[in-house]
C-alpha cells in the first residue's frame, strides 16, 4: 500500500532547525489522515504522496509553511493580580479571539513574570522558525468511514464522545 488520499499514515520523525539542532525528537509516532485534511503541513503531505512503508523524506519548511511568522502583536502584558497564585513561566491560558479574527481562541504561554506584570505570548513556540522535518513511513492503512466523515484519525481507545 502507498501513501494516498484517505489513508491513515504513521510516521517516525524528528524535527531540527536548519543548523541541525533538535527541535522535536518525535518520541511518539505521528499518525495523521492523508489527503488535504490539514492534519500535517501541506508541504510534508505532498512529499509523502506515493511513498511506501520504510520510505523516508526530508522536507525543509520556511516559517510560513510551518507555524507562521512571529507576530509581536500576540504578545501582551497583563496585571499579575488577574492570574492564579501558583503562576509560573511556561503555563498556558486560553484567550479570546483576535479582533477581526476567525473566532478561534488563542493559547497564550506565560513567558515572563516580573513584579506585578505577566508577559503572555500567543505565538506558537516555533513561530518564525524554519524547520527540517525528517520522517519514515512505518504504517499505512485505509481510513475508516468515521475518520473520513470527521476529517481526522480516531484513536482506538477513544469513544465517540472523545471525537471533536
Amino acid at each position: 500500500m502507498q501513501v494516498a488520499k484517505n489513508t491513515v499514515i504513521t510516521l517516525d520523525y524528528h524535527v531540527t532547525d536548519p543548523d541541525g539542532e533538535v527541535v522535536d525528537e518525535g518520541r511518539d509516532p505521528l499518525v495523521y489522515l492523508h489527503g488535504g485534511y490539514d492534519d500535517i503541513f501541506p508541504k510534508i503531505e505532498e512529499a509523502l504522496q506515493g511513498k511506501g512503508i520504510g520510505e523516508s523524506v526530508q522536507v525543509k519548511l520556511q516559517p510560513d509553511e510551518a507555524f507562521g511568522e512571529y507576530d509581536p502583536e500576540l504578545v501582551q502584558v497583563e496585571p499579575r493580580k488577574d492570574f492564579p497564585k501558583e503562576l509560573q513561566v511556561g503555563m498556558q491560558f486560553e484567550g479570546g479571539p483576535e479582533e477581526g479574527g476567525d473566532d478561534d481562541f488563542i493559547i497564550y504561554r506565560v513567558t515572563n513574570i516580573e513584579g506585578d506584570k505577566v508577559v503572555l505570548d500567543g505565538n506558537h513556540p516555533l513561530a518564525g522558525s524554519a524547520l527540517v522535518f525528517t520522517c519514515t513511513v512505518t504504517a499505512i492503512r485505509p481510513a475508516s468511514a468515521d475518520e473520513l466523515e470527521h476529517g481526522h484519525v480516531h484513536n482506538p481507545e477513544d469513544d465517540e464522545e472523545g471525537c471533536h
